[in-house]
């Protein structure tokens, strides 16, 4: 067998030249994916570049216009996700297809249904059957415990149980990490590599650059709808992938610091919560102040308290000297205090709705003039945010849902920011989009500032938090541990009070 037939014949899911459009977008202009068995590859890009429609085509979701894949060396055209699944190609999504009200074997049956006879289900093969593929993966996950009950890591092996038990020879996960902590990450990366050594392929999509160097072993990255370069992790870095998705050098990350004014903006005081205790600080105008700490260690819980989001239990909070009291976003917002609520999706937009009406919802006072609902003011405003923000769609009109991660919370901090808040509070404002994404909203944060604005926003990165902010404040079990200059910090400082001790 020559050479070249044996690469062919070693290729899991082989994807060459495939094209499609959506009224008249091109969202894939020529992609080639070349996956094996038995290893781990990255699909990697910025929100937008067309990875998603990619899996999408490969599942049987979307029909290419041009182009073939193949699975197993024999061209695969599927009709739809049963089909695709019958052929052993399988993709699991950050959003786990989990029914919580049923046990894990049942979960895990739902691939194939429950083996029945006379249309009476036998619950011991299912049983076993479930048990299979949980030994395959390692684990010890009860059987009859309801999928609701279950750890986020352990409603993740019961998803990648189901997908085995349909025969998968190609396992594409999307996001698999999003929701875990450090320790249940290692935890899937040893089921992921036991997978590999059993010959199963795997498509790895993540945005966590760290996650790629460590676990996968090629990586394929792509920008606006085409294949940029696949090449071994081993012989590439971080540096080099960020600049093969967004087109530049990444030299220069983070904008200048420097917008901050005297002026005290935002002044807190003694303020007390279920978790917060105590927490007082000062914000000026235009200093990004960036809020750090352990997870439970009260970042979230205090910005919803300052968003009035969540209850005082005590405390003030001022904005320009004039207090404001009571519990309700509106009173917050009316004080000028806006929040981007770290779960976008669920708190954050309106999925089904358009971008023209999720942007309006929480700016109707503006939009209508005489308590008349005014949708030229509506579409201008819309515009006008997805111009600021160069949210990618194809139209104002667009349903959310349809959007990538990284455009969804453009589309949060237009809503809000069509507000002109004195202060912009943001929760993880980075979390879960690509890193292009995530430099346009540094810049974006900075230029806010430079225009007078005061941020306050957290992140569970540290060195976002040393290279965006003008100030660190770090939390510890409830209470404001450290305030530290950004500009003289490193992450074992921080550390330092995130653990509660002194630096």
């Amino acid at each position: 067998m020559s050479t070249a037939t044996a690469e062919t014949a070693e290729l899991a899911l082989d994807v060459h030249g495939v094209t499609k459009h959506f009224d008249g977008v091109q969202a894939l202009g020529g992609v080639d994916l070349e996956v094996r068995a038995g290893e781990v590859h990255a699909l990697l890009g910025e929100n937008g570049a067309g990875k998603s429609t990619l899996i999408k085509v490969v599942t049987g979701v979307h029909g290419q216009d041009d182009g073939e894949v193949r699975v197993g060396g024999e061209r695969a055209d599927f009709s739809d996700v049963k089909a695709a699944n019958r052929a052993g190609v399988v993709a699991l999504y950050q959003e786990l297809s989990i029914i919580e009200t049923i046990t894990v074997a049942e979960n895990i049956a739902l691939a194939k249904g429950a083996p029945s006879a006379g249309g009476v289900v036998n619950w011991g093969e299912m049983r076993r059957e479930a048990q299979r593929q949980l030994d395959r993966l390692g684990q010890r996950i009860p059987l009859r415990a309801l999928a609701g009950d279950l750890s986020p890591v352990q409603q993740t092996m019961v998803s990648v149980a189901r997908a085995l038990s349909l025969d998968a020879r190609v396992l594409i996960l999307d996001e698999p990490t999003a929701s875990l902590t450090d320790t249940e990450i290692e935890d899937l990366f040893a089921v992921i590599r036991r997978l590999r050594a059993d010959g199963v392929a795997i498509v790895y999509v993540s945005h966590r650059l760290e996650e790629v160097f460590e676990v996968c072993d090629r990586l394929t990255v792509m920008r606006n709808g085409r294949t940029i370069v696949t090449q071994d992790v081993a012989e590439s870095s971080i540096d080099r992938v960020i600049t093969y998705m967004v087109g530049r050098e990444q030299n220069d990350v983070y904008p200048e610091r420097g917008t901050a004014t005297d002026e005290v903006v935002l002044a807190v005081d003694g303020l007390s919560g279920k978790r917060v205790q105590g927490a007082s600080f000062t914000a000026r105008r235009g200093e990004v102040v960036g809020i750090g700490g352990l997870a439970g260690s009260g970042r979230s819980e205090l910005m919803r308290l300052l968003a009035g989001a969540q209850k005082r239990t005590g405390g003030r909070v001022s904005v320009e000297g004039r207090p404001y009291s009571g519990r309700g976003v509106g009173k917050a917002l009316a004080a000028g205090i806006a929040l981007v609520p770290e779960e976008r999706r669920s708190q954050g937009v309106i999925l089904s709705s358009g971008i023209e009406e999720n942007i309006a919802v929480p700016n109707l006072r503006g939009v209508s003039p005489g308590g008349i609902v005014s949708y030229r003011r509506i579409r201008d405003l819309a515009r006008a945010g997805m111009e600021q923000l160069q949210v990618k769609a194809s139209s104002s009109r667009q349903p959310v849902g349809h959007l990538s991660g990284g455009n969804q919370q453009k589309i949060v901090l237009a809503k809000m920011l069509a507000r002109e808040p004195k202060v912009l509070l943001m929760d993880e404002p980075t979390r879960g989009i690509d890193v292009g994404t995530k430099v346009e909203i540094y810049r974006l944060i900075r230029s806010l500032a430079a225009s007078g604005t005061t941020v306050v926003f957290v992140s569970s990165e540290i060195p976002e938090l040393i290279g965006l902010s003008d100030r660190v404040l770090v939390m510890h079990e409830g209470r404001i541990a450290g305030d530290i200059d950004a500009a003289a910090a490193d992450e074992e400082l921080v550390l330092t009070h995130a653990y509660g001790r002194s630096a």
